[in-house]
């Protein structure tokens, strides 16, 4: 029986493949053509959910990463199609020769040098033409677009460290803000219009995957960036000291991906303050989100009970210390004022009982990572299949493991082979990850993820991030040739013999 907030009442299956990894000429892939072509073969094999990451603009000091923005409800302009540009008469086609270079890897860079100088053009053409739609889409979503489009004109002109910035630019004083806007109105105006386009083709996008019958499940970051128009904007939503820096960081202590923990140096929120406005900034931010998704994953659910707190300037995670959250508060305030509320809490790793309950209490699915049933011996492991549980999502391994071709050949030692054994009979090569794939579809999850590396059994040189590593991730992305490999209605087909 569901809990009547649970998102999740039918067994199925789906897809995690990144915008990003798309194939495209430009660098990285984008909403337009490919994103469509893959929802509609999606909908053909009867696969019914499209996992992407977070979709918000990423900092080149970041490496891209998708979890370390500039703003927690913008989208991001590089994910805007230039082709689907011309089909909307904003572009001509003359113009959109792509310039040689592109990688068969993602290339953030190569996509900003050739991208960034075309959506300028199509965004003045927007705001030229001054029409309703723009000005209407500017209107509703005011209340973070103003302040995201001043944040990134003005960073553009005083550098993304807003901190450095003149005082009274700094502190969001009302005459200098004012003569910012006056200034800079040309390039905030492009601001809005680029987020206008992204906002367009994603509906697109999203039309494509609902007429196909595919759910768009995207991911949240719990935290944003320090340097980020979210902080500059609303400073007494975090803690930070009178210099406006923060003065405690988030981050976890040692686990499975790091032995001295991961020190992510966002700031943590000030939930006093936060309750007392009724979680205002909260249930704005999904509102946006869910205008845009079916369903989505909150990364680090763990840090909405407790969260792991690091005194600013520390040099690791390890002598931080746990805080409390008025969760149900919280989460009561998000149920009623977000209907329905489909939510996946992302409770991996070291997880407490009082973490357990709060995910329990308002129903939500959490997630089930098969790589990690296999490393001990403990008989209530929640990740072995005898004990995994219906209200879940289940993969192989996320975004942030190995692909399972490199887990099976490079990372198991005898022991966790030898309890491998006792549910698959191939623990190795191709054949390995078939197996599991196998294992993971009669999983009683109701949710079944399978990662694009996986079903294409790449090698490890396909992993899409290593935690707490920083260069080198982001990068993976399907060449033509693997895009039309992906061996969908084999999905589809295993996923009816498993009831899916």
């Amino acid at each position: 029986m569901t809990h009547p907030d649970t998102p999740l009442t039918e067994r199925a299956c789906g897809v995690l493949l990144h915008i990003s990894s798309l194939p495209s000429a430009w660098g990285i892939g984008d909403v337009g053509p490919a994103a469509r072509e893959f929802a509609q073969r999606l909908g053909r094999a009867r696969l019914r959910y499209w996992q992407v990451l977070p979709l918000n603009p990423t900092t080149p000091g970041a490496d891209e990463s998708p979890y370390f923005s500039s703003s927690s409800r913008a989208g991001n302009p590089l994910f805007i199609s230039l082709e689907d540009l011309v089909g909307a008469g904003l572009l001509e086609a003359e113009e959109l020769e792509a310039p040689p270079g592109a990688s068969e890897t993602g290339d953030f860079a190569f996509a900003r040098g050739a991208k960034e100088p075309l959506l300028a053009r199509a965004a003045r053409r927007v705001v030229s033409r001054n029409a309703p739609a723009f000005l209407a889409f500017c209107q509703e979503n005011a209340d973070w677009l103003d302040d995201h489009a001043l944040f990134t004109s003005l960073s553009a002109r005083l550098g993304l460290r807003w901190r450095d910035w003149p005082e009274p630019l700094k502190r969001r004083d009302t005459a200098a803000l004012a003569a910012a806007g006056v200034e800079l109105g040309e390039r905030i105006e492009e601001e809005k219009a680029l987020q206008y386009l992204f906002s367009c083709q994603w509906q697109v996008l999203r039309a494509t995957c609902e007429n196909c019958g595919v759910s768009l499940f995207g991911d949240m970051p719990i935290y944003v960036n320090t340097d980020s128009a979210d902080v500059w904007a609303s400073p007494g939503v975090y803690q930070l000291d009178d210099a406006l820096n923060p003065s405690l960081e988030a981050g976890v202590p040692p686990d499975y991906f790091s032995s001295t923990g991961q020190l992510w140096r966002n700031p943590v929120y000030d939930w006093t303050q936060l309750q007392k406005d009724g979680f205002n900034w909260w249930i704005k931010r999904l509102r946006t989100l869910l205008e845009r998704l079916d369903l989505l994953r909150i990364d680090h659910f763990r840090g909405l009970a407790q969260y792991w707190a690091v005194q600013a300037g520390a040099e690791t995670a390890e002598h931080g210390r746990w805080l409390d959250v008025p969760s149900e508060a919280f989460f009561d305030a998000l149920r009623a004022a977000i209907v329905p509320l489909p939510l996946v809490a992302e409770d991996l790793g070291t997880i407490t009982p009082d973490v357990i309950a709060l995910r329990d209490r308002y129903g939500l699915p959490g997630m089930i990572v098969l790589h990690f049933a296999f490393y001990d011996d403990n008989h209530d492991n929640p990740y072995k299949p005898e004990n995994q549980r219906e209200n879940a999502v289940a993969y192989l391994g996320t975004h942030d493991n190995n692909t399972t071709l490199a887990w099976l050949d490079g990372e198991l030692d005898d022991a966790a082979r030898d309890r491998l054994s006792r549910y698959v009979a191939c623990q190795n090569g191709e054949d390995g990850v078939l197996a599991m794939t196998e294992l993971l579809l009669s999983s009683r999850a109701r949710l079944a993820i399978v990662c694009a590396q996986d079903l294409l059994r790449l090698p490890g040189d396909a992993r899409m991030n290593t935690p707490g590593v920083t260069p080198g991730n982001w990068r993976w992305r399907l060449t033509p040739a693997q895009f039309d490999a992906l061996p969908l209605d084999w999905l589809g087909q295993q996923c009816r013999s498993h009831g899916r």
